[in-house]
């Protein structure tokens, strides 16, 4: 019988190998596994029951988890056990029939046309080459609906034509086309003039870099924390709460604001990346929680 160390290992570099997971998602299935491990104790990954799988999942709301936290966990624990059947190291998947915690489902944060109107109108106010990167920033994620793991990662070549429309590598790897309206490519432009101020200098010469935002970070690109955090900021400035400002937020506003003025839901699906349209739904169901909003706010019979 294969160890559980030498299975989790296994199954992580397949993750990494195959499925191109991000190291962050490595990690967290790392950590999601080991804690499910001690659970199991003296049986073998190929030995696992039914039985000692919802054990370990009533244990998770024992302890407090929620219920998007031990969701996730059962999600670790099927993909892992998948992993050991299709690898022969388990006759037969012991997670296959276990229920998953139902899940409220919560609206995300959005941003109305206004408040993002007063975002970029900050971004305009700010100098420098800082200020451009900044603007171009948020021109980029509000006309495109990009993940900031996508914009901050965009490699500059394909950038310098000003193209009408990106192509952008998304989760697994897929590929997807997004149009790029006129603003963000003035302000790309605008950008690009300073960009080089943005690179990092060594024993006083400017090194190269095959990023549109590059920084002094291991990666060789602006963060998600670093974009984040200056959207914050930026927030502030504007007189809106931080707290509902981030690069996702922005991605939601993209999507909700396209819905709102007459965009069919499949193209909202294709620009976004969301392989199940029931992922999309959901910014109709923002809209729908708006309408409500305005009417008890403004209806007569509702004071």
């Amino acid at each position: 019988m294969t160890s559980w160390p030498l299975a989790i290992d296994l199954f992580l570099d397949m993750m990494i190998a195959e499925r191109d997971a991000a190291i962050l998602t490595v990690s967290a299935y790392g950590r999601d596994l080991a804690h499910y491990a001690e659970h199991c104790g003296a049986a073998a990954p190929g030995q696992v029951t039914r039985a000692q799988v919802s054990a370990y999942m009533e244990g998770l709301e024992a302890e407090g988890k929620s219920a998007k936290t031990a969701a996730r966990y059962l999600t670790s624990i099927r993909q892992f056990h998948k992993f050991c059947v299709d690898e022969g190291m388990a006759a037969d998947d012991p997670s296959r029939l276990v229920a998953s915690p139902k899940l409220p489902r919560s609206l995300p944060k959005y941003l109305s046309e206004d408040e993002v109107a007063r975002l970029l109108e900050g971004a305009r106010q700010q100098t420098g080459a800082d200020g451009k990167r900044l603007l171009c920033l948020v021109e980029m994620f509000y006309a495109t609906g990009m993940r900031v793991s996508e914009l901050v990662s965009l490699p500059i070549a394909p950038l310098r034509s000003l193209p009408e429309a990106l192509i952008v590598t998304g989760k697994g790897r897929k590929e997807r086309m997004v149009p790029m309206g006129e603003p963000a490519r003035d302000a790309l432009r605008d950008y690009l003039a300073v960009r080089d101020a943005h690179l990092r200098v060594i024993k006083g010469k400017a090194e190269p870099s095959a990023f549109l935002f590059p920084s002094k970070s291991k990666e060789g690109h602006w963060t998600r924390q670093q974009a984040g955090r200056a959207l914050k900021d930026l927030a502030v400035g504007a007189g809106i709460d931080p707290k509902r400002v981030s690069p996702h937020v922005l991605r939601h506003a993209f999507a909700s604001h396209l819905l709102a003025n007459g965009a069919d839901l499949r193209v909202v699906q294709t620009l976004l990346g969301h392989a199940d349209i029931s992922t999309t739904e959901i910014y109709t169901h923002v809209l729908a929680a708006r309408r409500e909003a305005l009417v008890k706010q403004h209806h007569p019979l509702s004071k």
